[in-house]
């Protein structure tokens, strides 16, 4: 099984080659939209870089200091990721807004709109492989990255169209007005971004799909006369955390508790990789356990 960040090389070669190939088109034609078009692509291989160090970083063991581990570094990179994008964009609106006070004429059009939808179809390919895998490892940075390169493919699409309907009308105008649409597109992808990182480091509860699955083990105990409450699920990047408390006959042993436990915790995280789960072990006669809504508000350990 490839690993995120075999992924993430990958995006880095991608935005190399896609750099390469904008940069050239920009050269051979002098759009400032194609330019726009080339300068997200650095994004991308900045993006990209960061984006590996937050996941070498982010496979770290846990250590004394991060007993959790450390997958929230995933979301350095997305963060980083929505700054770069914005500054970006500043950088495109700056050098287009120069150029609707000194139109040039476009050359070569034809070469360069070839470069840059041979550039499009590799982020395209490389955007898909990476949706794949950012839900099969759980990964928010190969998720942040797969967006980003989907976007750069839309935009270079709309500058394709753009540059092309320069040569056909000869309205000169159209491409700095092109780049500053892809501007604020841009500004839009970082703003959206940003906010969705914000919003996951606020450890967020998992899915109710996955949640459900996790109800749908713990319910097939109840033949049993065993109970369970105070659920409590969070998301750290491509970990997730799972804590409930596990109601037994207090007759028990304490062998016979520990390995009711053991098998909860191994049959949910078979269920869902990467989770790491915790129960608590309380006698179902102590009533103190228990709040009118059933959730559990004492926080005891044995």
């Amino acid at each position: 099984m490839k690993t995120a960040r075999s992924y993430i090389v990958l995006s880095i070669i991608a935005a190399i080659l896609t750099i390469l190939l904008k940069t050239g088109a920009y050269f051979l034609t002098g759009s400032v939209g194609l330019l726009s078009d080339a300068l997200e692509s650095g994004v991308n291989l900045v993006s990209a870089v960061v984006g590996f160090w937050a996941l070498s970083f982010a496979a770290q063991p846990p250590d004394l200091d991060h007993p959790f581990g450390h997958s929230k570094a995933e979301y350095f990179s997305s963060g980083i990721e929505s700054v770069l994008i914005i500054v970006a964009a500043v950088t495109i609106a700056v050098t287009a807004g120069e150029r609707l006070f000194n139109l040039q004429p476009i050359e070569q059009v034809n070469l360069g709109i070839a470069l840059s939808i041979v550039a499009s179809g590799i982020n395209g390919g490389v955007a898909w492989l990476l949706f794949k895998a950012s839900k099969r490892l759980r990964s928010i940075t190969l998720r942040a990255d797969a967006h980003h390169l989907l976007t750069d493919v839309w935009t270079s699409v709309g500058v394709i169209i753009g540059v092309s309907l320069v040569k056909i009308t000869g309205w000169l105008i159209l491409d700095p007005l092109i780049a500053l649409l892809v501007a604020a597109q841009i500004v839009w992808i970082g703003l959206k971004l940003f906010q969705e990182t914000a919003s996951e480091l606020l450890d967020h509860s998992l899915p109710d799909d996955q949640q459900a699955e996790i109800k749908n083990i713990l319910l097939s105990y109840d033949k049993q006369n065993i109970q369970f409450h105070a659920l409590r699920t969070r998301i750290a990047g491509a970990r997730s955390f799972i804590y409930f408390h596990v109601l037994v006959p207090g007759k028990w042993t304490v062998k016979e508790g520990h390995d009711l436990c053991e098998e909860i915790e191994l049959a949910i995280m078979k269920a869902l990789p990467g989770s790491h789960v915790m129960t608590h072990l309380e006698p179902i006669e102590d009533p103190a356990s228990w709040d009118d809504q059933g959730l559990g508000t004492r926080e005891s350990h044995l």
